[in-house]
């Protein structure tokens, strides 16, 4: 300590001043070694500090916290370790100085107090104000009336291993922009927030635009984006094209709100490109690019695909359909009310999602057959896309038992997002299997996923059986209206502990491919299935 330094209470505000130290009786500091200390031996005590202890023992910590001296201010707390380092960020890290800590009235051992504060770095400062509370407990060994450490005691927005830092910001802002150059903002598209700041986080630095000068959250996770606090210096803006639609996007966030739970995604069908993405949560989860599900009778598709491609049947040949089917000891049906059909061909129990006719040729597909389809041909499973921000590519596994027949009508084991299905429905009706991508390759040189695509004869039938599926089958409710080249597969996927089956929908219109998930919402065509037809609505 300073020769000479000091800290009082002036008006209930903790300051520091030049003098002597004594509060209540007790020296703050030791001249010796820095270290609080008491003038004469404490008795033991025991259960919760009293009123007096309360006070004396927040009033310790708030003079030290204000002075700036995070060994004495850690020393009152029952965890000085973990309390040490993240007060000594808030002076050195996160360059916070001429601190005034107010407390309240205590209500029991809690003390509510305001803080304000100046932070500086690199000649340009602001004012902070927030407010905290502490608790005070007793310790367990010392029997000293001790702050109950929480990072949050220092700024409410802390958690566990994070700091406060000032400095530059991790990455320069960016002005978001859609494809024809509309400015994108979370204000305007609340969907993108998240999805704006991880772009921010990943392209910040090749945007063009210079870092801003911020108080911030370090996280304890290193790939965590840094959470800033108060803005010392604006940065500029770099400029980020994305491959986004503002009208898609627009009509994508309205479809959403519609139903709870909901996510949606658009792509052009011939390059990949995300045109929109959106979701309604409570949270911040970007289920529409990392949603991990089972899409239910969307799977139809591939497993389609994979049947013709083996040679076990075409869009006009067989596929009864029966009442049930039988599988290592489980019993398959249909939905409710679905007439059997022991005469069907594959178009036509494709359009009707008859869960029985794929269930029938279980044991005529290799055990990996369904797996190498999703992989190869569609691009799934392989954890290699790349679109700019995280997503999750799909898992499409080769199992036995129940689940391998599950897995021909997407349950069992099969996981997707509606970004999945969105490129399984690009990749059906151009034949070719694009990445899709929400910023150009060309911004960062990242090398994008392949997969050899579908035979024309396969991508010709597949189309086919979807456009049948639109007009005439279990989408054409949801797809009722819309002119153009359409096509589209319905989805329910039983979950264990729901009443009701997740919803799920994809199709496409004209170059555009959809698809949307519900959880909860029923039948693909009760939820999923209008918010798709929105979408593609708005892309004509």
């Amino acid at each position: 300590m300073r020769k000479g330094a000091r800290a009082a209470i002036a008006g209930g505000v903790f300051v520091v001043f030049v003098g002597g130290a004594v509060y209540g009786g007790y020296n703050l500091l030791s001249a010796l070694n820095g270290t609080a200390v008491a003038d004469s031996p404490v008795p033991v005590r025991t259960g919760p500090p009293n009123a007096d202890e309360v006070k004396d023992t927040s009033a310790r910590f708030f003079a030290a916290w204000a002075k700036g001296d995070a060994t004495t201010a850690a020393s009152y707390t029952d965890f000085p370790d973990a309390a040490r380092t993240v007060l000594s960020s808030y002076g050195q890290d996160a360059h916070i100085g001429q601190v005034r800590i107010t407390p309240g009235a205590a209500d029991g051992t809690t003390v509510p107090f305001s803080v304000t504060a100046t932070v500086s770095f690199d000649g340009k400062s602001a004012p902070l104000a927030y407010r905290s509370r502490l608790t005070v407990v007793r310790g367990t060994n010392s029997h000293r009336p001790l702050v109950d450490w929480r990072p949050e005691v220092v700024h409410p927005g802390l958690e566990r291993g994070d700091t406060l830092v000032t400095g530059a910001s991790a990455a320069p802002p960016i002005e978001a922009v859609d494809r024809h150059g509309a400015v994108l903002t979370k204000d305007k598209y609340p969907s993108l927030g998240p999805i704006l700041d991880q772009l921010r986080a990943k392209y910040g630095d090749k945007a063009g635009g210079t870092p801003a000068v911020e108080l911030s959250i370090r996280h304890e996770d290193t790939n965590a984006a840094e959470t800033p606090l108060l803005t010392l210096a604006e940065g500029k803006a770099g400029k980020l094209r994305t491959t986004l639609s503002a009208s898609a996007q627009a009509v994508a966030e309205q479809a959403v709100q519609k139903y709870p739970e909901s996510s949606v995604v658009a792509v052009k069908a011939s390059t990949g490109e995300v045109l929109a993405v959106a979701n309604h949560r409570d949270d911040a989860f970007n289920a529409a690019f990392l949603g991990q599900l089972a899409p239910g009778s969307t799977m139809k598709i591939v497993t389609a695909a994979a049947l013709i491609d083996n040679g076990l049947t075409r869009a006009s040949g067989p596929a009864p359909c029966p009442d049930d089917v039988l599988w290592e000891g489980q019993t398959f049906h249909n939905l409710q009310g679905m007439k059997p059909n022991e005469h069907a061909t594959l178009a036509e129990s494709f359009a009707r999602s008859c869960n029985t006719a794929f269930i029938k040729f279980t044991p005529r597909l290799k055990v990996d057959s369904l797996t190498r389809e999703a992989q190869d041909r569609f691009g799934l499973g392989r954890d290699d896309w790349k679109t700019g921000i995280p997503s999750y590519d799909g898992s499409v596994p080769a199992v036995s038992g129940p689940d391998r027949a599950a897995n021909m009508i997407g349950q069992g084991q099969v996981q997707m997002s509606p970004l999945n299905m969105a490129s399984v429905t690009a990749t059906a009706l151009t034949g070719r299997f694009r990445q899709p991508i929400l910023v150009a390759q060309s911004l960062d040189g990242r090398e994008l996923a392949t997969a050899q695509g579908l035979p024309a004869g396969t991508s010709a039938q597949l189309r086919q059986m979807m456009r049948r599926t639109a007009t005439t089958g279990t989408g054409a409710v949801a797809m009722s209206g819309l002119r153009g080249d359409i096509g589209a597969k319905t989805g329910s996927a039983e979950v264990d502990g729901q009443d009701k089956s997740n919803s799920w929908f994809t199709g496409y219109r004209d170059g555009v491919a959809a698809a949307a998930m519900t959880q909860e919402g029923g039948h693909g065509g009760d939820a999923a299935g209008p918010i798709v037809a929105a979408v593609l609505r708005a892309t004509g």
